[in-house]
């Protein structure tokens, strides 16, 4: 396996990431848009570029723009997941598509953990020709999504209504870059960041009868089944949609690696 930097232009900065190609014959190429808050060095972008390099494809992942949850880079701006919006991560996932067709691997495999599974749904209904999508503990989208911070607790928790009050009054004033905290994960976003996610995050269930390629939906038996839906994706999806029920697997997949990697390259096998 071969591993090297990369740098995808964007309209704005570049997104980084890495490319990991395999020794031997290529058969096609693989693209991981990462979870919120976390980037290409980490979660199953970092445990699945071997294995995929093994069945002969290249393994693309790299960061939007919004990755991690605060930083600066090139400059003392502060930027990351507080400030993203779903337009820019949307079109962060089709910048890094068009720059794997200039390097010669058009319509890759899709592959989405968590936020980049939702993400991932939209990507693949606007690129029909992906020959496959593996959703990695894809989040239910639409405005479902945050209502509730569920089993986990996340995001507003039971002040939503105070929060989302707060964030439409700093808007109103000028104020959407201020920051606010969360009372759950990610913990700290802006007033804009906020009001966005709320309203624009792709809806995984309503797309799911969009998309017409082969999908394997995979979740952790520790997962909150309402936030993580893939029995209902299967549903929705149809008859081309397999779901795996990782046993004693959180959503970050830890000490449970081995086995995500068997039932994504088990699938790939067969399907592709």
């Amino acid at each position: 396996m071969r591993t090297r930097l990369i740098s995808i232009p964007t309209d704005t900065f570049p997104l980084d990431g890495v490319m990991y190609e395999p020794g031997s014959k290529v058969l096609g190429s693989a693209l991981y848009f990462h979870g919120n808050t976390m980037n290409f060095y980490t979660g199953a972008a970092r445990f699945l570029p071997e294995a995929m390099c093994a069945l002969g494809l290249v393994f693309v992942a790299f960061n939007r723009r919004g990755h991690d949850i605060l930083s600066t880079r090139a400059s003392r701006q502060a930027v990351g997941g507080a400030y993203q919006t779903v337009a820019e991560s949307v079109a962060d996932n089709a910048f890094a598509a068009t720059w794997m067709k200039e390097q010669g691997y058009a319509n890759p495999i899709i592959l989405g953990h968590s936020y980049g599974g939702m993400l991932s749904t939209q990507h693949v209904v606007d690129h029909p020709a992906t020959p496959a999508l593996i959703l990695l503990s894809a989040g239910r989208g639409g405005i479902a999504q945050d209502t509730t911070g569920g089993t986990e607790k996340l995001f507003a928790m039971d002040r939503l209504e105070e929060l989302t009050i707060q964030a439409k009054e700093l808007v109103a004033k000028g104020r959407g870059e201020d920051l606010m905290m969360m009372p759950g994960w990610w913990y700290i976003t802006s007033a804009t960041s906020f009001l966005d996610r709320l309203a624009h995050v792709p809806d995984t269930i309503a797309l799911a009868p969009k998309i017409t390629c082969p999908v394997l939906a995979i979740r952790g038996d520790l997962e909150d089944v309402h936030r993580y839906p893939a029995e209902e994706f299967q549903a929705a999806c149809g008859q081309h949609c397999h779901v795996e029920i990782i046993p004693h697997c959180d959503h970050f997949y830890n000490q449970r690696e081995d086995a995500v990697i068997q039932v994504v390259g088990d699938w790939l096998q067969k399907h592709i």
